[in-house]
């Protein structure tokens, strides 16, 4: 499993987490072609190596046209812009996850609905791009897992569209809640609404550097020049090594007496196309003598508010429980067989000596429909082709 350990020593900005996985090793030319898949206008990019207080870095900088008019969008017109892009799925999904979770933050913070919510500065044409751009940055270098460690804010005031405001900005501390902080005195804004949003929504956890070994670091440089901590943003890339992987994820859970086994399905589903990591549903007894089902929902903390946005969409809940789980898993990979039925994923997890081998369900359904051929046919055939090569 590929590791990105981001070490958050002087703050972060959306442009200096691009820079640091430039700097790691993600190829800034085909960044910049994926970039222009976005369909927006209004900016040129510069990728640079240079020296910033001491250390070797990049600067990730998007300079905007002085001529053009940039509207404040909502979130709906930040989707369409995804949506219309020629974007992967996994990039769209992820930095749709990331305006989402900036858009509620706002609306908290301004007491309004997440439709209603103004983007400003974060809905500007940079922020898009840096948005984009991590996620882009994050698929080619085919990053898995997410880790960051705590986070220092900054201190004083600065100013933006709504005049001066305190350190951290209103939506940015609304994004860090639940997150570690880290103590520092550094005076300025460490760590931006984008940065927070991004971290936050694809982070599994933060803390201390984990189990990995390491292939590569990169540095990331910001604009501004620190008083007594370089402005750099560090990244760590590397594998899991052996052993189970640790993470921490939110798991929700609500009962439902009153919903339609085709309503609970379709919420199910919704859920996990949306990026939940597993969802099932229980059968319960409740008060009265009534019947109903527990939806139990498993996600990455910073899904955890799209998917009970979802739940209340779908459902007919009126509450939903959230609480944090330590999980232990296997560390996962994939190896390809050869079957009469074509190409068949295996999947496989190994720690400490266990080792779990299956065949991926799509893989196996996909060829089962093409054949015409029964689903456990195929099944049976990748475990054959996958024994016959581990005694070769």
């Amino acid at each position: 499993m590929t590791i990105a350990y981001f070490d958050c020593f002087s703050g972060a900005g959306g442009d200096m987490i691009v820079a640091s996985l430039v700097d790691a090793g993600a190829d800034a030319n085909a960044l910049r072609e994926g970039l222009a898949a976005l369909n927006v206008g209004g900016y040129s990019l510069s990728i640079e190596r240079v020296n910033k207080q001491g250390f070797a870095a990049t600067r990730f900088h998007v300079e905007l046209d002085g001529n053009e008019k940039y509207p404040h969008r909502h979130l709906k017109d930040i989707v369409k812009i995804l949506t219309a892009s020629k974007l992967s799925k996994r990039v769209k999904r992820n930095a749709g996850r990331i305006f989402e979770r900036l858009a509620e933050a706002e609306a908290r913070v301004h007491g309004t609905a997440v439709e209603e919510v103004h983007f400003h500065e974060v809905g500007a044409v940079d922020a898009i791009v840096d948005v984009v751009g991590a996620a882009l940055a994050l698929e080619m270098l085919g990053v898995e897992r997410i880790i960051c460690s705590p986070i220092p804010t900054g201190s004083g005031t600065i100013e933006c569209d709504h005049g001066v405001m305190p350190v951290p900005a209103p939506a940015t501390a609304e994004l860090l809640r639940g997150i570690p902080l880290a103590a520092c005195d550094e005076v300025g804004e460490l760590v931006t609404p984008t940065a927070a949003a991004v971290l936050t929504t694809l982070a599994s956890t933060f803390g201390p550097i984990p189990a990995m070994t390491l292939s590569s670091i990169g540095y990331g440089a910001g604009t501004r020049d620190g008083q007594k901590i370089p402005n750099v943003l560090r990244v760590f890339l590397g594998q899991a090594t052996e052993g189970g992987d640790t993470d921490r994820i939110t798991v929700l859970e609500t009962n439902l007496d009153d919903a339609s086994p085709e309503l609970v399905s379709h919420c199910m589903e919704r859920l996990l196309n949306e990026g939940a990591l597993d969802v099932y549903a229980v059968p319960i007894h409740m008060k009265k003598s009534r019947t109903g089902v527990v939806v139990v929902v498993l996600c990455e903390p910073g899904q955890a508010s799209a998917m009970e946005r979802i739940l209340f969409a779908e459902t007919t809940t009126f509450g939903i429980r959230r609480f944090q789980a330590d999980r232990t898993k296997l560390r996962r990979r994939h190896e390809t067989v050869t079957t009469r039925f074509g190409e068949i994923r295996m999947k496989i997890g190994e720690a400490e000596g266990v080792a779990t081998v299956s065949p991926e369900y799509e893989d196996c359904k996909a060829a089962a429909v093409e054949h015409g051929v029964a689903l456990r046919e195929v099944i049976a055939a990748a475990n054959q082709a996958w024994a016959a090569l581990r005694q070769s």
